[in-house]
């Protein structure tokens, strides 16, 4: 058991959009190298079975392949691509989404010592490992539920747990730990990266959402950087564009009211970080999203 099946079962079960009959489980097939898009991650880990990909989130760049898995603990504004690809070896993937209370869940089962503390400072949101023998086997397990449909409603939950623990556990566990943490420095950095997504298209004071936080103005400042990379206001931007290029993929010829609708005051404004962002003015990208349109793919399996 190992990479070899899990490739198998990827292939034989990928769908264009990404979904399955497990919940929460996503398999990606892509047959190409891909221009780096922007997209949002979600909370997920994403295993590679086969081909590679890069993601971009502000001024850090992560890579992995084969037998490596990623962790994004908070719904962040990325741009990605796969690097490996090609119709004889497609890029394949495993995507888990990962659910709060599950982790706070096996945090409060878990035996005294057997989970490492967290650390009061918030880590990164995204990290890559490589996976072990464990977690490939976990995953493989699950995905074979995918042929046994009278077994997935019992076992699929409780390996989807299993998995989960190998991360709590694992290289990386104290960035899916904190993930549960009602009280953790990331919980309180998502709540105001909920609040910033929700409320994108209005100014807002950094002092203020610090207080919805739950932090003082320096700390929230000091560990939004460490778990988005990004600043507050940096952050907002990120998303401003994103939901600009949504907006242009269906309302081509309005570029002045999306970027109204966006929360930007000035139009050349708009123009210019837009270009900045994604290598052509509002109206030049617009056309090109016509002929090929912007998929809804996770952005990381």
């Amino acid at each position: 058991m190992g990479l070899g099946e899990l490739r198998a079962l990827l292939d034989r079960h990928a769908r264009p959009d990404m979904t399955t009959a497990i919940d929460g489980v996503l398999i990606s097939k892509v047959d190409r190298q891909s221009r780096p898009a922007p997209s949002m991650t979600g909370s997920v880990m994403a295993l590679i079975a086969q081909g590679a990909k890069r993601i971009a989130l502000g001024d850090r760049v992560y890579e992995y392949h084969a037998g490596q898995y990623l962790v994004a603990s908070v719904d962040l504004p990325v741009t990605g691509n796969f690097t490996k690809a090609g119709p004889d070896e497609p890029a394949l993937g495993f995507g888990l989404v990962l659910h709060p209370p599950t982790v706070a869940e096996l945090l409060l089962q878990a035996a005294p010592g057997d989970v490492p503390p967290t650390g009061a400072a918030a880590p990164s949101a995204m990290v890559v490992s490589d996976a072990p023998a464990e977690l490939v086997d976990a995953v493989v397990r699950l995905l074979r539920l995918l042929d046994r449909k009278r077994d997935a409603a019992v076992l699929a939950p409780l390996i989807k747990r299993e998995i989960v623990w190998r991360l709590v556990t694992g290289e990386q566990g104290a960035v899916v730990r904190q993930l549960g943490l009602a009280d953790s420095s990331l919980t309180h950095v998502a709540r105001a990266v909920r609040w910033i997504r929700e409320h994108y298209a209005q100014t807002f004071r950094v002092e203020d959402v610090a207080k919805l936080a739950g932090m003082s103005v320096s700390a929230f400042y000091r560990n939004f950087q460490a778990v988005t990379a990004m600043s507050p206001i940096q952050f907002q931007k990120q998303i401003r564009l994103q939901e600009a290029r949504l907006l242009l993929a269906t309302h081509p010829n309005d570029v002045t009211g999306v970027g109204l609708r966006v929360g930007y005051d000035s139009a050349s404004q708009f123009s210019r970080e837009y270009r900045r962002q994604f290598g052509a003015p509002p109206s030049q990208d617009a056309a090109r999203l016509r002929d090929s349109p912007l998929g809804t793919a996770s952005a990381l399996v």
